[in-house]
């Protein structure tokens, strides 16, 4: 069974001591493709490293709404500066989509504007590069998809990164041509419309990942995560869906290899 995680962080400071081990160990155990997740500059830098150096992970590019520059009079500029460098690391081969990407009110309540600002400025930046957009929306649902309804519509789509169990996101995302990935969440005994998110999103627009290293899956929960866990999401795909995990893994595979492009 070959499984593909399609949001992992393997650029996160907490996989500095022993990243290649975690690699070939998820790559041993069936993981045979994986996507390196930038957050910032630095990140996504990071990202494309990692992807370079290794022939099954590949990389998206971005700044999320929690590393956004700072809420200030040069605002703009700032932002402008970094997208350029975001635009030159996405040119890579390796590189298969902008994120991620979106609108975080969680952590971030007081430079709502600044997030959307950035959020536009990159859809538009993945439209001049013919490439998916990957989406983190946090407490932030309905900005998140007025400014997909009225504002700029992502050419290539994408996916609804770790998406919240959300069932009015799901439903429009789906309308708007996204994938739907799931991660650890729709595994927690105390996760609400786990089993309605699953059942709302059809096969062919379904995908999973760990979010590596956070939000470890039951049973493996309050661990650092890694993307050998990602069988516990096609599980509960298997039991919800009645299906049998294998053919869960075949789906979300296929799925991932066509929003990325990859052969």
């Amino acid at each position: 069974m070959e499984l593909f995680d399609s949001h992992a962080h393997y650029n996160d400071e907490k996989f500095k001591e022993d990243r290649e081990e975690v690699l070939q160990a998820v790559l041993d155990v069936g993981v045979t493709k994986l996507i390196c997740a930038g957050y910032s500059v630095e990140a996504s830098k990071e990202a494309v490293e990692i992807a370079s150096e290794h022939q099954n992970i590949y990389a998206i590019v971005g700044i999320s709404p929690n590393d956004i520059p700072e809420k200030n009079i040069e605002y703009g500029q700032i932002l402008s500066e970094q997208l350029q460098q975001i635009e030159k690391l996405a040119l890579n081969k390796k590189v298969v989509a902008i994120g991620e990407i979106g609108l975080d009110y969680y952590w971030n309540k007081e430079n709502k504007e600044e997030q959307k600002l950035a959020f536009q400025k990159q859809i538009e930046l993945a439209n001049k590069l013919n490439l998916p957009i990957v989406i983190h929306t946090r407490e932030a649902v309905y900005d998140t998809l007025d400014i997909l309804k009225n504002e700029i519509t992502p050419a290539k789509k994408g996916i609804f990164h770790c998406c919240p169990l959300n069932l009015d996101l799901i439903r429009e995302g789906l309308k708007f041509g996204f994938y739907i990935s799931f991660a650890g969440p729709i595994t927690f005994k105390n996760a609400k419309n786990a089993e309605e998110a699953i059942r709302a999103v059809p096969l062919d627009r379904i995908l999973i990942e760990t979010d590596s290293p956070y939000l470890a899956p039951e049973p493996k929960r309050g661990t650092r995560n890694d993307s050998r866990n990602v069988r516990y999401m096609a599980e509960k795909i298997a039991q919800v869906k009645g299906m049998e995990v294998e053919e869960v893994a075949k789906v979300t595979y296929e799925n991932a290899k066509k929003i990325f492009e990859i052969n």
